[in-house]
């Protein structure tokens, strides 16, 4: 069941980034076949098969690379670089999954068109599959960048990792290949509701990284004791919320609220003040994109 619950935030993260890849196929798919270049159809599906190729290629390096940098270090200095680490990968997720989640917001409604145009523009072969492969590169370095930094999640995180793939592209056959309904534009809203609280709960979750860094490292070097001015944690602050006893997050539903938004049981001043401000205002600057967007489709019909 653990498995189930840590495979959560990553299933829906990669269904977002996965059926985003699809779309872009799809279009490119529906484009060269409305243009009649069937031949050109190859070359999409070879950018498909180098996209996540690369994406795999790139996670196995930076997994290979995090493994080295700590275990070549003895203990306990390598489980501080390893927090370290997963705390630096941390961040990095949280700004591609935010600036992804805004760009896409704004470009969402001219997606087609400025395929589109470059597919007219671009009449080689191997430039429609950079088209292709780029796409599906981008969108699959963002989920193996957020894949890696669920340190917690194990072999969850790949299961999830594994369904997001299979839905969005079961998704992308209903709406392409079958014709199936799909309500595109309520899909990517509910996804980046969503999208918004896992992220804001990687924030909560890169900031107990780098306080067990900084305890670890307090406790072995006693020169580094004043970072530590707090008696129940180093740099996060003191304690203000303590459900352990009502909703412990290693039991249902804690460990599901922990999966998804980032949830602990015990939170410190920073990790509240922090997760609320980036919250805040990576909601404001989304549904502000939106409602843009929305002016502008209204302003164009």
């Amino acid at each position: 069941m653990l498995d189930f619950y840590s495979a959560l935030p990553t299933f829906i993260v990669v269904l977002r980034e996965g059926f985003e890849a699809a779309l872009v196929v799809g279009i490119v798919l529906a484009c060269l076949q409305k243009a009649k270049q069937v031949s050109a159809l190859s070359w999409v599906y070879r950018g498909v098969a180098g996209g996540l190729l690369g994406s795999i290629l790139i996670g196995f390096a930076l997994a290979g690379v995090l493994h080295q940098s700590s275990s070549r270090i003895v203990e306990p200095y390598n489980t501080i670089v390893r927090e370290i680490l997963a705390g630096i990968l941390g961040i990095v997720a949280i700004v591609l999954l935010s600036w992804m989640l805004l760009w896409m917001s704004q470009q969402a409604k001219s997606l087609r068109s400025q395929i589109e145009t470059s597919l007219l523009n671009q009449k080689a072969d191997r430039e429609i599959f950079l088209i292709v492969f780029v796409a599906v590169l981008r969108e699959g370095f963002e989920a193996v960048i957020f894949v890696l930094a669920q340190t917690e999640s194990g072999s969850g995180a790949i299961l999830g990792a594994i369904a997001g793939v299979l839905v969005a592209f079961v998704m992308a056959l209903l709406l392409f290949r079958w014709g199936v309904a799909i309500n595109i534009k309520l899909f990517f809203q509910v996804m980046g509701i969503l999208l918004i609280l896992i992220v804001g709960g990687l924030v909560v979750g890169v900031l107990n990284q780098f306080n067990i860094a900084a305890t670890l490292l307090a406790q072995i070097d006693p020169s580094k004791a004043s970072w530590c001015s707090w008696e129940d944690s180093c740099i996060l602050g003191q304690q203000i919320w303590d459900a352990s006893s009502f909703l412990p997050d290693k039991q249902f539903p804690g460990i599901i609220l922990k999966s998804l938004f980032g949830y602990r049981q015990v939170i410190y001043w920073l990790q509240f003040v922090l997760y609320l401000l980036f919250v805040s205002s990576l909601s404001f600057f989304y549904f502000r994109a939106l409602l843009f967007t929305n002016k502008e489709q209204i302003k164009a019909s």
